[in-house]
């Protein structure tokens, strides 16, 4: 069965970075599309970025000149490089991932990004 991981949350000041990984398992045929989504207790689960199989990426407005996605096919793992970051990043990020061949989509458990003023 598919399995995902999330993980490189932590606590940073503001203007700070962290660098999450995402790593699937269990996929059949490799992962075609992965999104990352936050979530805090003042707001609803956002989409944050995704990237498709061509490397074709997508970023929410307020991240999209300082976060990157990027993806390691070779080791079934995406990455979030988030750079500049502010006290309104916080929040719990989850990772998306859709296989080549499935009918659905699978969520990790999430890591917590936590940043101070």
């Amino acid at each position: 069965q598919v399995q995902v991981v999330e993980s490189g949350g932590g606590l940073v000041q503001a203007g700070g970075s962290l660098w999450l990984s995402c790593a699937a398992s269990g996929t059949r045929f490799g992962i075609n599309a992965v999104a990352w989504y936050r979530q805090s207790p003042k707001k609803q689960r956002e989409f944050v970025a995704r990237i498709t199989n061509n490397s074709i990426t997508n970023y929410e407005d307020s991240v999209r000149d300082r976060f990157t996605i990027s993806r390691d096919d070779a080791k079934n793992t995406v990455y979030l490089q988030m750079d500049s970051l502010k006290p309104e990043d916080t929040g719990v990020y989850f990772c998306n991932v859709f296989p080549w061949g499935a009918s659905r989509d699978y969520w990790g458990q999430g890591t917590q990004v936590t940043v101070s003023s």
